[in-house]
């Protein structure tokens, strides 16, 4: 078959758009998506879909933040499919949060998230431990307390590191495994993102993804005292 050069051109940026889409999201635009199985904690999995598009604020020369993250999955013994959207916060100038586990418990979701950086610590009221608690009540995704987390959920079942090479090998996998999961993020050193915290962790040491978060609603912060005491200058 003969192809004129216009042809032939329509036909590369085809193939091109075709095979390398996913590729836009480690460029920092565009968006990618992947497949987890996700370990529950009675030793059932599920399939959780992750995708996620790019965009809001940066620095020069950076690459664009996370605008949306969005997962959906099949109930348990059900037809029924739940997405929970992580929306752009357009105060933050990126997702509200970072996904850390999916639970399901005699047929009701849960989810674990952490807070995306100091500026969403802050709106979602410096929780501590550093999580953010959801629970799905047949109709809607509702926040709720730590108190109200069942206390048989344990365990971080979701790939976190979700950026740069990482993802483009999760896009390569297409469904990554419960057991690549959890080599993957063997890695982290960061209490919070080893197992789900029950325990207040100490002010002082509470961090974001390893970022000190300053509270600017704070005393020292509202005070106009300046923070050193200056001497008088003695005159000669």
């Amino acid at each position: 078959m003969k192809y004129t050069n216009g042809t032939l051109g329509l036909l590369v940026a085809t193939l091109i758009m075709g095979t390398s889409m996913n590729a836009f999201g480690f460029l920092g635009f565009g968006g990618t998506s992947w497949k987890e199985e996700v370990l529950l904690h009675d030793g059932s999995k599920i399939i959780v879909k992750r995708a996620q598009s790019y965009g809001g604020r940066h620095e020069p020369g950076q690459s664009s933040p996370i605008k949306e993250h969005t997962i959906s999955f099949e109930l348990p013994n059900s037809n029924k499919t739940i997405t929970w959207t992580s929306e752009y916060g357009e105060d933050l100038g990126r997702t509200n949060f970072n996904l850390l586990a999916v639970h399901v418990l005699n047929g009701t979701p849960y989810l674990v998230a952490s807070p995306n950086l100091c500026l969403s610590y802050n709106k979602w009221g410096r929780p501590n431990p550093p999580y953010v608690f959801f629970k799905y009540d047949g109709k809607a995704w509702q926040r709720i307390q730590l108190s109200e987390f069942p206390a048989e959920f344990k365990t971080i079942n979701v790939a976190l590191d979700i950026r740069g090479r990482q993802e483009e090998e999760l896009v390569k996998m297409g469904l990554v495994s419960a057991e690549k999961i959890k080599q993957l993020n063997a890695h982290s050193e960061i209490p919070e993102f080893k197992t789900i915290l029950r325990e207040p962790l100490d002010p002082k040491k509470t961090t974001i993804s390893n970022v000190a978060c300053p509270d600017y609603n704070s005393q020292q912060y509202r005070s106009f005292k300046p923070p050193l005491p200056m001497k008088p200058t003695e005159e000669k």
